[in-house]
């Protein structure tokens, strides 16, 4: 995406292509590569990317983003970039950003923003200005092989003569491997990355054939055009079918209601071993698309809580690549409890789950909750928590349950994946609230159906 959202043509998708075309590309010399289908390691270790965006070139102070997006769980940050459409992104700066995803152990993707919508945009730059530009910073870039993708133009095309993308990109390869990179490249779709056209889906063997070193990775936006879970098993299906290496560059979770059906694309991706780079960490001229408040970790937003602690998110699903060593434990999200402790409620006669309070992160007039919930000694299908507050506290957003409030009380329920537990067995939810004066633990009650 870019800070201003393009306006994006609805389109059905077309039926999925049924002949199967197989690459078998070579390994690159050294570090990242495409094996088939997958992103492996120089050791061949297969790297699925679960990564953030971070919008570097418009907030080059915000420095600490980096370790804060590797403390999600992350394992990739795409960062993006520019050679003068905005101000210039030096070689000096560009190796900083390099050496703080190494010293935060992150796979790093370098992006080219200049080239978003070009054709529509007229301000945007041409893919052979960003394979130049990539070309001006080739002392800091060569030796990195095993720890970044270099994503040449983001989103290289707006929806004005879409089909002038193949010959444009094609060129742009070649244009970087005759200056001597062995990087992994990845290639953004036209129509603003959304590929609404097809023109990606039906000409990518072209692509993939352009590279002498097999060393390129596809990379689909997923926003509005996705906003069904058919549209996007059927694009995905596509790109299985024709064995072409995929990843998701970027993916929203909304920008009206309806709009982009982020659970479905994380499953999917999930299920078929495909990378996610979530758009993106903060600073979005719209900010329903910020994951945090203000870059502040401790205030992730709806949509920082569902990519990052929901089923199929980062902390469920991200693994560190090998190049840095065994996978860390995840460090906490949140800053730690300032005066309430954990507190439990015991359960009334009859009552069949428990409910466990802690605030786990506050700040001046807001703060971070989480309620445990154990079942009793019988197994129970779904569950309900009602916390009724003394102090006037109130509760905004929650995730991992369905939160409605009546005065002072407020009651979750259970989603569709955390309802039914085993005898013994827990689940939590989290959620971010307001207090003023005293943050106090609520009444806690907790029912649940057998």
């Amino acid at each position: 995406m870019k800070r201003r959202l393009a306006t994006l043509a609805a389109a059905a998708l077309a039926a999925v292509a049924s002949v199967l075309f197989v690459v078998n590309p070579a390994y690159a010399a050294a570090g990242l590569h495409v094996s088939g289908t997958n992103i492996v390691e120089a050791n061949g270790q297969p790297f699925i990317m679960r990564g953030i965006n971070h919008a570097h070139t418009w907030y080059t102070n915000q420095t600490s983003s980096f370790a804060n997006i590797k403390a999600t769980g992350a394992n990739t940050v795409r960062v993006v970039l520019s050679g003068g459409r905005w101000t210039a992104n030096t070689a000096t700066d560009v190796a900083n950003v390099i050496a703080l995803c190494k010293a935060n152990k992150l796979i790093c993707v370098l992006e080219n923003h200049d080239t978003t919508g070009y054709g529509e945009d007229s301000a945007a730059y041409t893919l052979d200005q960003a394979a130049n530009y990539w070309i001006g910073l080739k002392s800091v870039l060569v030796g990195q092989e095993d720890y970044i993708a270099i994503n040449i133009g983001n989103e290289p095309i707006g929806n004005t003569n879409p089909s002038q993308w193949t010959a444009a990109t094609t060129a742009a390869i070649q244009k970087m491997r005759t200056n001597g990179f062995q990087h992994l490249l990845m290639i953004d779709a036209p129509n603003w990355g959304q590929d609404w056209n097809y023109v990606m889906r039906d000409n990518g063997q072209t692509i993939l054939d352009a590279d002498t070193q097999h060393n390129t990775v596809l990379s689909i936006h997923m926003y509005a055009v996705f906003n069904t879970a058919a549209s996007i098993v059927s694009y995905l299906d596509t790109f299985k079918a024709k064995g072409w290496p995929l990843v998701i560059g970027e993916f929203g979770w909304q920008f009206a209601s309806g709009e982009v059906d982020d659970q479905t694309l994380m499953a999917e991706a999930d299920a078929r071993g495909l990378g996610y780079i979530g758009w993106s960490w903060a600073g979005n001229t719209d900010p329903i698309l910020d994951m945090t408040v203000n870059f502040d970790p401790a205030q992730l937003t709806t949509w920082g809580q569902r990519i990052i602690n929901g089923p199929h998110g980062i902390k469920a699903t991200a693994k560190q690549a090998t190049i840095y060593g065994t996978s860390p434990t995840t460090p906490p999200t949140t800053t730690p409890p300032t005066t309430t402790p954990p507190t439990t409620t015991p359960p009334p006669a009859g009552v069949s789950c428990t409910p466990a309070y802690s605030v786990t992160g506050q700040w001046q007039g807001g703060f971070q909750g989480e309620v445990k919930v154990t079942a009793g000694s019988t197994a129970i299908k779904t569950w309900t928590v009602t916390m009724t507050y003394a102090n006037g506290q109130s509760v905004s957003q929650a995730w991992n349950a369905t939160v409605s409030s009546s005065g002072s009380a407020v009651t979750a329920r259970n989603v569709s994946y955390n309802g039914a537990l085993a005898a013994g067995a827990s689940t939590t939810f989290g959620f971010l609230g307001s207090w003023s004066g005293t943050n106090s633990v609520p009444a806690l009650t907790c029912a649940g159906t057998a």
